[in-house]
């Protein structure tokens, strides 16, 4: 046992904070952990000794001059011409008291530095027994822990990171936590559970497989003191969108062993995808009825993947309609009507104009001449509306969704590897949208169909995009679901984004786990941050890169950890070889 000091009597000592008279000698900081033990003024009701123990954190350090009553007596006492003391003082926040009797602890009682044992104590880890997960190094050097049962749904769910972007290492952290439970004893069923990892920013999650050779040896001991091995991610997938050329299908990424993902035309009128070309479904109060009346229709033009009679695809047959191109192609007369097939997407988007406008024939005061089974009795503005907003989307993922060869759509809960990388940073903002909303669909749809019963935690930053507290989208509500839903289901989000205050409530809120890197002054005075005290908003404003603040259920104070550098390259020069390199030499052997 170290003491540090004793709780002091010129200040309040109360029964969940008290302040403590450092020792000559001796030193405390922001966030060393204490306690205090003395006796109970009923024996009987204190420990089997008649004790009350406290434990808490420093939150707050103060040094005094004693004696002095002017700014300028701090010259006089410098030159010992002024007699004065020295005042160290620390305040305390009580994490946990034992047994709980709600008393002030005595003036003079020692105080010790909380180790080993008493630092357990103090932050809960005897209650997580064999459920605790690294995730991190303490200031005082300890191992950082969370109870895995507040990250894997048993008890909550979900994490959410914030922090400026380039300074609070939000993708680092959140692959760093990945690697945690892909690793530690906690998680005893690591064979079922499964990670999906959206890729934002240029290519630099397409290395999680490959060690970093920047690894130092001070990295290496972090990772040995918490237990976890220093290297990359071993069973990795990586997908890519298509380059936009014709021709064979390529992933549009520099990793030569990376599937190309995409939809064919059946599979996108039959799953039901429309939606996710829409986000600004709230913009007219028709165009969300409108949405789903169409995209029932293209499911019902497919038909059911179990019927006999359904199409195969990957192109979409059409009896009524004939534009001048898809004639050309069908050789057949413009004008008459056929069996035409729609091999392209901007044809199904024409197909669909034709549906709800009629004939380009049609004067635009007249009445629309479309399908009523498709117009569902909206007026031509809202027609009008949702075609300008389906041709726009052409360019943008007209690549994504083809009817030329059979689809690939991106599988990660079929997927052989424990991992999939999901490339999107070179999509436009709809085309992102489009594959997050598709991808996370299929993920929540399969595992409330009971179709993989393990679980599967996904990473996706720029949350405030897909999730904002503003608007309503197809993928909001997703999101939403999985917040609200996802954690009794076994779908984990680990999302991240600068700024919390522009993310809806409801996904925040949801978060178990809450973690905060360097903020912005402004950002760290927004409600979403009240969780936090008010020393611990103060210092996000000033965190260097690698320290993180967390805060869990099980743990009254949040934590300040850093982690170590990252085991695995998280950027083409981190690589200890080639990856196009190293491929090709597989591929020649």
């Amino acid at each position: 046992m170290r003491q540090v000091g004793m709780v002091l009597g010129s200040r309040e000592a109360g029964a969940l904070d008290f302040w403590v008279a450092v020792e000559e000698g001796q030193y405390l900081r922001l966030d060393d952990l204490v306690y205090v033990e003395f006796r109970h003024p009923d024996p009987q009701k204190g420990d089997p000794n008649g004790n009350v123990r406290y434990y808490g954190m420093v939150d707050q350090v103060i040094k005094l001059y004693e004696g002095a009553q002017f700014d300028t007596d701090v010259f006089l006492a410098r030159r010992d011409l002024l007699p004065v003391s020295l005042s160290y003082a620390a305040h305390v926040q009580v994490t946990r008291l034992m047994p709980e009797e709600y008393l002030p602890p005595d003036p003079g009682s020692r105080v010790y530095l909380a180790q080993e044992e008493a630092l357990g104590m103090a932050l809960y880890y005897d209650r997580m027994q064999d459920q605790r997960l690294p995730v991190g190094i303490l200031k005082n050097g300890e191992v950082a822990y969370i109870n895995f049962e507040f990250l894997n749904g048993f008890k909550g769910g979900h994490v959410n990171i914030s922090g400026v972007s380039g300074v609070a290492a939000k993708t680092s952290y959140a692959t760093f936590l990945l690697h945690s439970l892909f690793q530690s004893p906690a998680n005893r069923q690591k064979a079922n559970t499964k990670a999906l990892i959206f890729n934002v920013k240029g290519e630099d999650l397409f290395y999680l497989d490959k060690d970093n050779n920047g690894l130092n040896d001070e990295a290496r001991e972090a990772y040995r003191k918490l237990g976890l091995p220093a290297s990359a991610f071993q069973s990795v997938a990586f997908l890519a969108p298509p380059r936009k050329t014709p021709g064979d299908i390529l992933a549009d990424v520099s990793r030569p062993d990376a599937s190309a993902y995409y939809w064919d035309l059946v599979q996108f009128c039959r799953e039901g995808l429309l939606p996710f070309l829409f986000t600004d479904r709230g913009a007219m109060s028709n165009l969300g009825f409108l949405i789903d009346q169409v995209s029932e229709r293209l499911r019902r033009l497919v038909g059911d993947e179990r019927d006999r009679d359904s199409q195969k695809g990957p192109h979409v047959v059409v009896d009524d309609w004939a534009d001048e191109l898809s004639a050309m192609e069908a050789n057949v007369k413009f004008g008459e009507l056929g069996k035409i097939r729609l091999t392209t997407f901007a044809q199904l988007v024409r197909y669909i104009e034709f549906k709800l406008l009629g004939p380009e024939s049609a004067e635009e005061d007249e009445k629309p001449k479309g399908d009523p089974r498709w117009t569902a009795r909206q007026a031509r503005g809202t027609l009008e509306a949702f075609v300008r907003r389906l041709r726009a989307s052409i360019g943008n993922v007209e690549h994504l969704i083809r009817g030329d060869k059979p689809g690939n759509p991106p599988n990660p809960l079929g997927s052989q590897a424990q991992v999939s990388v999901v490339d999107i940073h070179q999509l436009s903002a709809q085309g992102q949208m489009f594959v997050v909303g598709s991808i996370l669909r299929e993920v929540f749809g399969r595992k409330e169909r009971g179709d993989y019963a393990g679980r599967v935690f996904v990473v996706l930053d720029e949350l405030n995009k897909y999730a904002p507290r503003d608007g309503e989208s197809p993928i909001k509500d997703i999101l939403l679901d999985i917040a609200e839903r996802g954690r009794s289901l076994g779908v984990i989000l680990i999302g991240a984004q600068q700024t919390a205050s522009e993310v809806e409530s409801r996904v925040v809120g949801n978060a178990a786990i809450r973690v905060v890197g360097r903020l912005d002054a402004a950002e760290a005075e927004r409600p979403e941050y009240r969780y936090l005290p008010a020393s611990f908003r103060q210092r996000a404003v000033i965190l260097p890169q690698g320290t993180m603040i967390l805060h869990q259920p099980e743990v009254p104070v949040p934590l300040a950890l850093t982690f170590p550098l990252p085991a695995w390259a998280m950027k083409k020069d981190e690589v200890r070889e080639d990856v196009s390199a190293a491929t090709i030499s597989k591929l020649i052997d």
